[in-house]
């Protein structure tokens, strides 16, 4: 598997997780998403919007890329989230739309990829204001692991709360070969 079939198998696993923990909180009622479950995001709601945040966050540095990528245009317009956990939707119906948007943008952006973009260094800002300097493979997988470790965290809310997400396991969508 190359770097690009890897960063792709990772942009379809995002999209199949978020169907799947989207579901999983659709089944609930909304007192249950809301409620501060002493969670680093306190509820289901808000640990979403924190990877809605995250993206947005870091798909916006990525457009800076001297590559250009035409799939984030759209990434571009979005505001500017103000916080790590800023709630950017407070309900459900809202943010899952907005998640589908991203989650498009996400497989369409990772299909864009050249291997040559993967060895560039990305220049950019981080949260505090410093200034930073990173690998951009490198950044692509802190990205894609930001969101696994995350939604794992949401399954185990939705699960607590009583939610079924099922299997969550990236070898779901490994092709198997014999």
């Amino acid at each position: 598997m190359t770097r690009l079939d890897h960063l792709q198998l990772m942009a379809r696993y995002n999209l199949w997780m978020n169907d799947k923990l989207y579901f999983a909180a659709a089944s609930l009622p909304t007192e249950a998403l809301s409620a501060d479950r002493n969670a680093f995001f306190g509820s289901i709601l808000g640990t979403l919007n924190h990877l809605l945040v995250a993206d947005t966050i870091w798909l916006k540095r990525f457009a800076r890329h001297p590559a250009g990528f035409p799939a984030l245009d759209g990434v571009c317009g979005l505001r500017d989230p103000q916080a790590l956990n800023e709630q950017m939707f407070n309900n459900l119906a809202e943010l899952t739309a907005q998640r589908r948007r991203m989650d498009q943008a996400i497989i369409d952006w990772a299909a864009e990829l050249e291997e040559d973009d993967l060895d560039v260094v990305l220049h950019y800002t981080n949260t505090a204001g410093v200034p930073a300097a990173r690998n951009f493979y490198g950044l692509l997988i802190h990205f894609f692991n930001h969101q696994t470790h995350h939604r794992g965290q949401a399954t185990t809310l939705l699960t607590q709360a009583g939610a079924d997400v099922g299997s969550t396991d990236l070898l779901g969508l490994i092709p198997s070969l014999d």
